[in-house]
């Protein structure tokens, strides 16, 4: 079964051909959890999709927040787009250094701030070093800064505390968490220190790694994606508000659900880094 919205997903063999189009820009959105000791703009020095600029998510995040990548005013997004040489009518194409963990949130911030010609890279940059595909190294040529893109602002893709607080009672939207299941029931104690452990109440769980097939590193299906959300607790008649840690992978279940057609989602920007923070937000634990 294909997906219904198949632009959002390009493969290397899709990619490689044209790299070399003044239309098609490539970005590289790797970024990783303090814990895991990588620098990701250091390791796109080292090597990286030819053409391709790095995208800072924390440059890219409001730095005024107290919780990791708080999305930025339209302003800024567009003042870090246009710096990229990134313009209106561009296919923007995005990857990441695991495949699917940061990618997705660049890919829904581009949608969020009303542009659709955004596509994550399939299997990322690990697919396309496996393939033995061409690789640049060194530091990169300098984009020229284009003229500023225009951005707009879609509400309806993002809640916010007090929306995520609202539908505890009303339960009109299914909350479904993309952290690992020791994360969500609590089992784990979280990354980032201070926070408690545990998950939104009726919140569900699935781990974003599970899209993905374990032996290619690409994207499931659109059959198996379907079946992997009903069991999750999906249904048509429900929207769904995806969360995580702190926004990244939450977007990796958008972005599965926009592939399989979904229009009624939204990531809670906050996620568990501000819902646990709080003294008064109601903690579950247990799967």
């Amino acid at each position: 079964m294909s997906y219904k919205n198949q632009g959002s997903i390009v493969e290397t063999a899709w990619l490689e051909p044209r790299l070399r189009m003044a239309n098609v820009k490539v970005l590289d959105a790797s970024w990783y959890l303090p814990d895991a000791g990588r620098n990701p703009r250091a390791e796109f020095r080292a090597a990286r999709i030819p053409g391709a600029q790095f995208i800072d998510i924390d440059l890219i995040s409001d730095r005024t927040s107290p919780y990791p990548h708080a999305i930025v005013d339209p302003m800024t997004f567009s003042d870090e787009v246009t710096a990229l040489g990134i313009e209106r009518g561009d296919h923007v194409v995005v990857y990441d250094g695991m495949g699917l963990f940061s990618a997705a949130r660049v890919w829904w911030m581009f949608r969020i701030f009303g542009y659709d010609k955004v596509s994550v890279l399939n299997g990322g940059f690990p697919k396309w070093k496996a393939e033995g595909r061409e690789i640049e190294t060194g530091n990169p040529e300098m984009p020229v800064p284009s003229v500023p893109f225009e951005v707009g602002f879609r509400p309806k893709m993002m809640r916010i505390l007090p929306q995520v607080r609202d539908n505890l009672a009303a339960s009109e939207e299914v909350v479904l968490d993309a952290r690992s299941p020791d994360r969500f029931s609590g089992a784990e104690p979280e990354p980032r220190a201070g926070l408690r452990s545990g998950h939104i109440p009726g919140s569900r769980n699935l781990h974003y790694a599970r899209l993905m097939d374990p032996e290619t590193g690409l994207l499931k299906d659109a059959e198996a994606l379907e079946r992997l959300y009903a069991e999750a607790g999906v249904s048509d008649d429900k929207g769904v508000i995806c969360t995580c840690g702190s926004g990244l992978t939450a977007c990796a279940l958008a972005l599965g659900l926009h592939l399989i057609g979904r229009d009624d989602v939204a990531v809670y920007d906050g996620s568990w880094s501000e819902w646990a923070a709080q003294a008064d937000t109601p903690v579950e634990t247990g799967s």
